[in-house]
């Protein structure tokens, strides 16, 4: 049976998966402060979640790192499919980041010191985008 995936995208697959995963694991049964804090700087930076209450929110949002993190890791998902999870779950974070002045340099894009845990998540952007470019050039090449 071929596999839908190239060796070349597992590292990328791996570790973001292997992160985003553990992330929305730990994230499941989290509690009111932290739902609290999660949704706070969420419903700032897009402020239509405000209508969503703190722990159901933080409970989608570990469901989404959940799938996330899954597809990444699951064989069987097409690189295509696990890119397009991973670009979209890794632009909305980026977007949080800059959509938040707090978390970056005053008229900069680079990060504060508060902003340097969300900033790195422009990694992930950026490995979601090459397994998109992986697909589109697989499917160039047959």
């Amino acid at each position: 049976m071929k596999l839908p995936i190239k060796p070349r995208t597992l590292p990328g697959r791996l570790a973001t998966g292997a992160f985003i995963l553990h992330s929305g694991l730990e994230k499941w049964n989290g509690g009111e402060e932290q739902a609290a804090g999660i949704h706070g700087m969420a419903a700032n930076a897009f402020p239509f979640l405000k209508s969503i209450p703190p722990r159901r929110f933080l409970r989608l949002l570990a469901a989404g790192e959940i799938a996330t993190g899954a597809a990444l890791l699951a064989p069987f998902v097409p690189t295509a499919l696990a890119g397009a999870a991973l670009t979209g779950f890794s632009g909305s974070l980026v977007a949080l980041y800059l959509r938040t002045p707090a978390l970056r340099k005053p008229g900069s894009v680079w990060p504060s010191q508060a902003g340097i845990g969300v900033s790195k998540d422009v990694w992930m952007l950026g490995i979601g985008l090459g397994l998109l470019a992986d697909a589109a050039t697989e499917r160039q090449d047959s």
